[in-house]
C-alpha cells in the first residue's frame, strides 16, 4: 500500500511546553482507492450499501467512504459463519495451528502497510503502532504452538478408579462474536479472533468504523494464510446497531470497550443464556517506591502514561509517588515530558500522536478544566493543539488532584496523568485499589521481591514490575483482563481459547455398574462403596 504524504517536513521547533513537529499546513494523507475497493469487498453489505465517510485523525480530511452493514447483514455473516464452522471445527486443530503460525510470518512481512493504515485510522505515532504487529505475531505462535496443548483431552478419575474412565474435551460454541473498537485496531480484532478460530469456531467481527480498513486487512492476512471463505465475516457499522445485532445473534460474545456499554452487553448475552468475556475501562495506577532507579523509571512512566495518546486501557492516569523520592522524580519527569515530540508523521521518531475524535478531544479538555478550576495544578501541558491537526492535545500532568475533580475517579483516556505523594507502601496499595476499576498497575523498585509482594495486594488482572504494561501484555501465555468494574474473562494464555469452547465430560463403565450388583442389596452395596470410599481417601487419590 502507499499511504501518500503530499506535505511531510523533517524540522522541529520548541513550543514552549513541548517539543513538535512544524507547524503550518498540516501533512495529508490518502489510501489508494483500489485498496479500499479490495478491502471493503470482504465487508458482508447489501448490494447498494449506505456509506460513511471515515477521516483521518491526523488532519480531519475524508481518508475513504466505508460501506455500512445492516441489521439483515449480520444475520447473512451468523448464517455463512455458522454453516461455514462445521467443516472447520472437523479439521485436525494441528491444520489449525498451521494456518495461524503462517499468520506470524504474514503480518511481519506485511507491517509496513499495517503500519501506514493503522496510523492513518488511528493517528498513533508508528513505533505505537509497531506494538500491535509485534503483539499479534505473539499472539500468533503462542496459539499455534501451545493452542492444541491448552485444548487437549483430559482424562480424569471416575467413581471406580480403573473400571470408570471419564475425560473431559472442549467443543466450540460455533460462532463467536467479537465487537472491537478503535484504539487498537489490529492487535484487539484479530487478536481475539485468532483463538476463537483455532478453538474451531467460525467469527462474525465487527471492528469499530473508524478502523475498519485495518481489521479488514487483518482478514485478508488470515484469509491468505489458509482460513477458508465463511468462516471469518466481517461487517461494518455503529455499535447500537451493528454491534448490537451481533451481540444478539452470536453464540459466544467478546467485547472491548467501556465499562457502560459492557454492563449493557452482559445483560444482552445474560438473557440469552449466552457467555460472554468482556475487557472494560482501567484507572490505572503506577507507583514509584522510594528505591526506584529514576532512569529507568522516568522514561518507563512516560511510555505508560503516554503511549497511544493515553487512549489504552491499561495504561497509567495515576502516578502514585513516595514522598521521598517525588520532587526528585518530578525533576527528571515534567522536563522529559515537556520535551516530547508529537505530531503527524508517518515515519517512526514522533513519541506521541493525536487523540481520535473530537469527542475525545472534548473529554480530555474538560477534564483538564474542571480540574484547573477546583485547584488542581498543571505540571507541563494542558493545552490542545489545532496547529499540528484537529485533534491533538499536549502531554500533560496535573498535581494536587482532589476527589471532587472528574479527572480523580472517571477514566480519562487521553494523554493526562495525575500525580499523588503518600508516605508508605500501605498509602500506595491504599490508593491504587481506591477504584472501581481493576485493570492494570505497575510498581517500580530496585527490590523486585518486595514489589511481587506489593502487586498481590493490588486488586487489577495484571501488575507491572519496572514496566508500564507491556510485559504482562506480551506475555501471551498468561492471562490479561480485568476485576471489578474492568470486565469479565481473560484473553492470553490457556483461559484466552479455552473461553470459546464448552466442556464436555465423556465417560465410560466398566464390568460393573454404579450400582447394586451381584447379588448385593441396597444396604451391603452402600456399605461395600462406602469401605471403598474410605481406602481411596487413605491411598491419596483424588
Amino acid at each position: 500500500m502507499s499511504a501518500l504524504p503530499v506535505e511531510t517536513t523533517e524540522t522541529t521547533q520548541s513550543t514552549g511546553s513541548v517539543t513538535t513537529a512544524a507547524s503550518g499546513i498540516p501533512a495529508s494523507y490518502a489510501v489508494p482507492a483500489p485498496l479500499v475497493a479490495a478491502l471493503t469487498r470482504r465487508l458482508v453489505t447489501g448490494p447498494r450499501p449506505e456509506v460513511r465517510p471515515c477521516i483521518t485523525p491526523l488532519t480531519g480530511a475524508v481518508l475513504h467512504e466505508l460501506p455500512l452493514s445492516t441489521r439483515a447483514d449480520v444475520q447473512v455473516a451468523i448464517d455463512h459463519a455458522r454453516s461455514a464452522q462445521r467443516a472447520w471445527a472437523r479439521l485436525p486443530i494441528e491444520q489449525r495451528a498451521t494456518i495461524i503460525l503462517r499468520v506470524h510470518d504474514l503480518v511481519l512481512d506485511r507491517q509496513v502497510q499495517l503500519l501506514d493504515l493503522m496510523q492513518l485510522e488511528s493517528g498513533k505515532t508508528r513505533l505505537q503502532a509497531f506494538e500491535e504487529i509485534a503483539d499479534i505475531a505473539l499472539v500468533a505462535r503462542h496459539y499455534g504452538r501451545a493452542g492444541a496443548a491448552h485444548l487437549a483431552t483430559k482424562r480424569i478419575w471416575g467413581a471406580y478408579p480403573v473400571l470408570t474412565q471419564a475425560e473431559t474435551v472442549r467443543q466450540p460454541y460455533g460462532v463467536v462474536g467479537i465487537v472491537s473498537p478503535w484504539n487498537y485496531p489490529f492487535t484487539l480484532p484479530i487478536g481475539d479472533t485468532i483463538p476463537a478460530l483455532l478453538a474451531g469456531n467460525a467469527v462474525v467481527l465487527r471492528p469499530d468504523p473508524q478502523t475498519t480498513l485495518t481489521a479488514l486487512f487483518g482478514a485478508q492476512i488470515l484469509h491468505d494464510a489458509g482460513v477458508p471463505d465463511g468462516v471469518l465475516q466481517v461487517v461494518s457499522g455503529e455499535g447500537p446497531t451493528v454491534g448490537q445485532a451481533v451481540v444478539e445473534l452470536a453464540d459466544y460474545v467478546c467485547y472491548t470497550g467501556s465499562t457502560e456499554v459492557g454492563r449493557a452487553i452482559a445483560q444482552t448475552a445474560a438473557r440469552r443464556l449466552v457467555p460472554s468475556s468482556l475487557e472494560l475501562g482501567g484507572k490505572n495506577t503506577l507507583y514509584v517506591r522510594a528505591d526506584a532507579d529514576l532512569r529507568r523509571t522516568v522514561p518507563g512512566a512516560i511510555r505508560a502514561s503516554f503511549g497511544s495518546a493515553g487512549q489504552l486501557c491499561i495504561h497509567a492516569e495515576r502516578i502514585v509517588l513516595h514522598e521521598s523520592i517525588a520532587d526528585a522524580f518530578l525533576a527528571a519527569f515534567v522536563p522529559a515530558v515537556a520535551a516530547m515530540r508529537i505530531g503527524p508523521a508517518l515515519e517512526y521518531g514522533d513519541d506521541m500522536g493525536t487523540l481520535v475524535s473530537q469527542r475525545q478531544l472534548d473529554r480530555v479538555q474538560a477534564h483538564v478544566a474542571d480540574a484547573v478550576a477546583k485547584g488542581a495544578q498543571v505540571l507541563v501541558g494542558g493545552r490542545a493543539r489545532p496547529d499540528l491537526g484537529p485533534f491533538f492535545h499536549e502531554p500533560t500532568v496535573l498535581a494536587g488532584v482532589t476527589a471532587d475533580m472528574a479527572c480523580r475517579d472517571e477514566e480519562t483516556f487521553g494523554p493526562v496523568v495525575s500525580v499523588y505523594r503518600v508516605g508508605s507502601d500501605e498509602e500506595a496499595i491504599a490508593l491504587a485499589n481506591d477504584t472501581a476499576y481493576g485493570l492494570n498497575a505497575s510498581i517500580w523498585s530496585r527490590d523486585v521481591r518486595t514489589a511481587r509482594a506489593l502487586a498481590r495486594r493490588i486488586r487489577t488482572g495484571t501488575v507491572n514490575i519496572n514496566d508500564g504494561y507491556a510485559a504482562s501484555w506480551g506475555a501471551s501465555g498468561a492471562p490479561m483482563g480485568g476485576m471489578g468494574q474492568s470486565g469479565l474473562g481473560r484473553r492470553h494464555g490457556a483461559e484466552g481459547i479455552t473461553k470459546y469452547t464448552e466442556s464436555q465430560t465423556i465417560a465410560a463403565q466398566h464390568l460393573a455398574p454404579i450400582a447394586p450388583f451381584g447379588g448385593l442389596d441396597d444396604r451391603r452395596f452402600a456399605a461395600a462403596l462406602t469401605g471403598g470410599l474410605k481406602l481411596l481417601r487413605r491411598l491419596g487419590l483424588r
